[in-house]
């Protein structure tokens, strides 16, 4: 069987994580990295078993590499803009880890700079891919809760609360050497957690007509703003020109779960952790509730993966829905923006 091979640029934890899920994979290879640290790129090719000539020191080494049919770009948010650049002036496919860029003049540049010049590309909302948003896509389509709504998505955890030796609780002390709170870096939980949740309202918002990235209202902003600059604690509805609504929270500092609950005319559903789908459960609510319980391997980025080679070996210019495809990286950025500032 015929596979894609993908290269990988930066090689952090969640470079790691996504590399793991090859052996998951039935139409992805891993076959090339880069790195600036050359520990890493020793980790990575006695872990993964990977060909020497291709693990590169340079990044455009392997942007130029003529074996690496899409690069998965794993850097800090702040380098995400140069480098699908760059990927898009070479005509490399590629997957940038999300948020895309900083704001939305980043994103919109790109697509100006290179609208007639079409690359493949996606952004890394993994949770789209997994059999159990595919589940959800699937209720939603055989109407399964009529008419669609509202929706409530949040995405939050504590990380600032740690036990100490004696089992007490200790706050850990904000500062900008960790880049969740620094800004340069592109800190904050709204580019860091708030884009799941708008990357949600924009998929089920589509199902009804009249669905317009441009004509989406964000209100009832809250925000808590660390010492750093960055919003560390966050909450606003979009209100969305076809009637549907969306509150939406994301937090370092509370635990917000990973919950999401869509509201139809006829029963809701409710999905138990939306994003890493660990458990992997939905709950249809309504005349004939139903507990419906998704078996599937433990790495979410297979699907993922699979997915995205799936497209590419059938010479597809953009990735199918529920992918995200350029315009929709655009328009939930725009919403991001105003959520943001």
């Amino acid at each position: 069987m015929k596979k894609v091979n993908w290269g990988i640029i930066g090689l952090g934890k969640v470079a790691e994580k996504f590399s793991e899920a090859f052996k998951y994979s039935n139409y992805g290879k891993l076959t090339g990295i880069s790195s600036l640290k050359k520990e890493n790129i020793i980790k990575f090719k006695e872990k993964f078993r990977l060909n020497k000539d291709k693990c590169f020191n340079n990044y455009e080494d392997l942007l130029k590499c003529n074996d690496i049919d899409i690069v998965y770009l794993a850097l800090p948010n702040s380098l995400h803009y140069k480098w699908i650049e760059r990927c898009f002036y070479l005509k490399k496919k590629v997957l940038v880890e999300k948020p895309a860029t900083l704001n939305f003049s980043e994103i919109k540049n790109i697509k100006d700079n290179y609208s007639n010049n079409e690359i493949f590309f996606s952004e890394g909302f993994m949770y789209r891919f997994h059999p159990q948003m595919m589940k959800v896509i699937e209720l939603l389509k055989e109407n399964k809760i009529g008419r669609l709504i509202s929706m409530e998505s949040y995405f939050g955890e504590d990380i600032l609360n740690k036990k100490n030796l004696f089992g007490l609780n200790k706050r850990k002390k904000i500062n900008d050497k960790n880049r969740l709170y620094n800004k340069d870096l592109g800190g904050g939980v709204i580019l860091d957690l708030g884009c799941y949740t708008i990357s949600l309202s924009t998929l089920i918002a589509s199902f009804l007509s009249k669905f317009d990235y441009n004509n989406v209202k964000v209100l009832n902003k809250k925000k808590e703003i660390a010492i750093t600059g960055v919003d560390i604690d966050s909450y606003a509805e979009l209100n969305f020109e076809n009637g549907f609504r969306s509150k939406i929270g994301a937090s370092f500092i509370k635990n917000l779960g990973k919950k999401t609950k869509i509201i139809g005319s006829d029963g809701n559903i409710v999905i138990e952790d939306t994003w890493q789908a660990n458990p992997s459960i939905i709950y249809l609510e309504g005349k004939n509730s139903e507990k419906i319980e998704i078996k599937s391997n433990e790495n979410i980025f297979s699907y993922e993966i699979d997915f995205l080679s799936q497209c590419i070996l059938k010479n597809q210019p953009r990735p199918e829905f529920p992918g995200i495809t350029l315009d929709d990286t655009v328009g939930n950025m725009k919403i991001l923006d105003n959520w943001l500032n």
